[in-house]
Parts: structure tokens; sequence; C-alpha cells
């Protein structure tokens, strides 16, 4: 099959200076990227994937408003996109946008019918429970590291707390959180093994389907399974699958990076132990100044369009720029810092297809529920490396750490452990 190419073909003028998603530079410091793109190209500037891939990536904050909240001109079917035909069967991204019969890519009536079942079924958890059930997971992965006075707070709690807490919710066996979060990893990684991960996930929900359909419970997916809407089982295998990434990608990252900013940034560590800021607000200050999904795939043009100055041609990818359109200064105090309080940020999204409120409000709670438990077991957390020391994923999609190391009093466990 033919490579993509490396530089913009003839005919495609607009792409020439594209910026690359990826390399240490990116991997490192993508606000400054970001910061630079906007001062050439403006709110929506173009840019190049891994393999040498063309897109337009949105950073302008009222700009991805617009993309994402008209779809008549800018459609989320990825089989709208005019370079499958160049993209090799085993490029790493694919799985992130290969046109498949999930409700990501659905349209119209029929995102609607999924997307009210997925929203029904997430609505149904009891936040009592959810609270309750977050606050026993983060009690017990304390436990197994809180006598060492060491830990990486990211393999060994951000990573372990959200999928704990999905597999309660979705009626998975805890037993099967190594497997899910190692495909989960290698899928947003885009590496190698993205394509293997993205093939253990849909083979654990098939299985989960499979066990539900036979023996229901008071959980997620056997709500799903009798919603009126009449799912398939593979349509629900697809849509559980949506919900795990959604559900535990963002909400581990956003964990890590609430920890990182506490425990490298003065300021932001002395209001939260102050108690002049609640850990809410913590999150979602974390969420504007470094949210987990920076990039998103995305929307393709139905038609030949203009925005903001740019000539996108019908059929051309267009990247949902969730951090970038956070950093726009059209949305920042004059100093550069978010506005107080706001929680407009873009980093569930925006429109029709925006993470529903209802898994919103759940990745709070675990989120929330995670630091309260770790900064009252463990008060004296301290970074165990220098600050520069600590490594990024080179995921184009996620700003997340690959580790986390801090070090603390050695404390007494609860007693509880995972059964």
């Amino acid at each position: 099959m033919t490579e993509p190419a490396t530089t913009p073909p003839p005919g495609c003028p607009a792409h020439r200076g594209a910026v690359p998603l990826y390399g240490p530079r990116f991997q490192t410091d993508p606000g400054q990227v970001y910061r630079e793109m906007r001062a050439e190209h403006g709110p929506v500037a173009p840019v190049e994937l891994p393999g040498g891939v063309l897109a337009w990536l949105v950073i302008g904050y009222r700009e991805l408003q617009l993309v994402t909240g008209q779809p008549k001109l800018f459609g989320r079917d990825s089989s709208r996109w005019h370079a499958w035909p160049s993209i090799p069967a085993d490029w790493p991204l694919r799985p992130m946008m290969a046109p498949v019969p999930s409700l990501l890519y659905t349209e119209g009536g029929e995102h609607q019918r999924r997307a009210g079942a997925v929203a029904d079924a997430l609505a149904g958890i009891d936040p009592y429970e959810l609270k309750t059930q977050s606050e026993r997971v983060a009690d017990r992965l304390i436990d197994e590291f809180a006598g060492r006075g060491e830990a990486d707070l990211v393999a060994e709690f951000a990573h372990r707390m959200p999928l704990l807490v999905l597999c309660w919710a979705l009626g998975l066996d805890s037993v099967q959180v190594p497997v899910l979060i190692q495909g989960l990893l290698d899928m947003l990684d885009g590496g190698a093994d993205a394509q293997q991960g993205a093939a253990t996930l849909l083979a654990v929900m098939a299985e989960l389907v499979e066990a539900k359909r036979a023996r229901p419970g008071a959980d997620l997916t056997s709500r799903l399974l009798v919603h009126p809407a009449g799912l398939s089982d593979d349509e629900v295998i697809r849509d559980l699958r949506v919900l795990l990434i959604a559900g535990h990608q963002p909400t581990a990252y956003w964990i890590a990076s609430a920890l990182r900013l506490m425990l490298t940034d003065d300021r932001f560590a002395a209001s939260l132990s102050g108690g002049r800021r609640s850990v809410a607000q913590a999150l979602t200050e974390a969420l504007w100044e470094d949210t987990p999904t920076q990039n998103f795939a995305g929307r393709w043009a139905v038609r030949d369009t203009q925005l903001a100055g740019q000539r996108i041609a019908a059929g051309d990818l267009v990247l949902l720029g969730f951090a970038g359109a956070n950093g726009d200064p059209a949305v920042r105090q004059a100093d550069g810092s978010p506005p107080e309080g706001n929680r407009a940020h873009l980093s569930f999204s925006h429109g029709e297809h925006r993470c529903p409120f209802p898994a919103q409000e759940a990745a709070e709670v675990i989120a929330g529920t995670a630091i309260e438990v770790l900064l009252d077991r463990l008060p004296d957390l301290g970074l165990a490396v220098a600050e520069h020391a600590l490594v990024w994923r080179p995921s184009p999609w996620v700003r997340a750490l690959v580790s986390l190391p801090v070090g603390f009093t050695p404390a007494t466990n609860t007693g509880g452990a995972f059964g």
C-alpha cells in the first residue's frame, strides 16, 4: 500500500509549514508549540501526525465551539476522510480514527439513539454508591504502598483508581484491570501495539456482554442491554469500549495532572493545602492548565468551507485542540491565568458529541475522591525526583506522565483488600 507523503502533496499549499504533533519538543512542552502555532497560523493551524499524515488543528476557543456545534459542516463519520486510500493498514493512529460502528462515529438520529441509551445507563449509577466505592478503592490502593514511604502515583494510583471504579460500574471483575490498563496504554500511545491494544479491549467487552446476557445485574452493562433503544450486542460491545476509554484515560490523567501541579507549583500547593481552594476548584484549574485530552480526532469536513481564514477541503481531517483552545488568550485573564472559578473549559468537548453530563459528574467524583483520600492519608507527599526529570507519554492525543514518583512518611493501612 502506498505510504502517506511526508511533505504536503501538490495542490495542498495550505498545509505548507505543517507543525508536527510528535517528537521530543511536542512531547515535553506542547503548550509552547500551541502558542507558536497560534502566532504563525492563527486559531486553525496545519499539522502533521506521525507518518506524515496531514490535518488541521483547531486551537481557537470560539472556532472549536463552531466546529463541534455545526455537524452539517463538520461531521463525525470518519469514512468521509479522503486520505484513507493512502493510510497504511498498520498505521499506529488508525484505531483512534477508523470508521467503526460505535457511537463515536454515528450522526443524527442514530447518534441520538445510542448516546441517549449510554447517558441513561450512566445516570443509573447511584451517586452515594459511586462516592463510597471510590473511597474504598482509593483506600485499598493506598494501602498497597502506604507502608513503603514511596510510590509511583501514576502506575500505582492514578491509572488504577478510575479503572477499578469503572469495572465496578460496568460489572467487570477487577482481576481484568491489568489487562485493560495495558490495552488502553498500547492503544493511546499510538505505537506498534496500538491495534492489538484496541483488539484486547474489544475482546474483554465481548466477554462482559455475553456474561451479562446470561446473568444480568445492577450494573451499567445490564442497563444498556435492556434499554428501550434496543441496542444489539455488537452495539453494546463497541459502545462499552468507548465508555471504558473515555471514562478511564481522561480521569486517570486528570488525577495525575492535579497531583503534579500540587507537587511542583508552590502557588497551587499552598492555595490547596491552606484551604483557599477546594479540591474541586483545583481539579478545574488542572483542566484549564494541562487538560489530559490535549487533542481529539476529530471531525471531517462535509464540504469545502473556510474556518478562521483557512480553506478546508471536503474530507479534510479537523482535530479538536482542547488544550490549545483552553489556552486561547481570548478566554484567559490579562496575566494569562485561567478565569477564576470558571468551568467553561472545553476539556469535555462541546456540542452533541460532548462527554455526557452524567459521565462528567462521575469523573469528577472519582478524581476528587482520589485526591481527597490521598491527601488525608499521606499529607506530606513530596516529589521524589527533579521536576525536569518527569517523562511524558509520546502521544499526540493525551498529556500524560509516564510516572510520578513520590516520597512520604510511611503510614499504616486501613486493613482493606481487593476481593
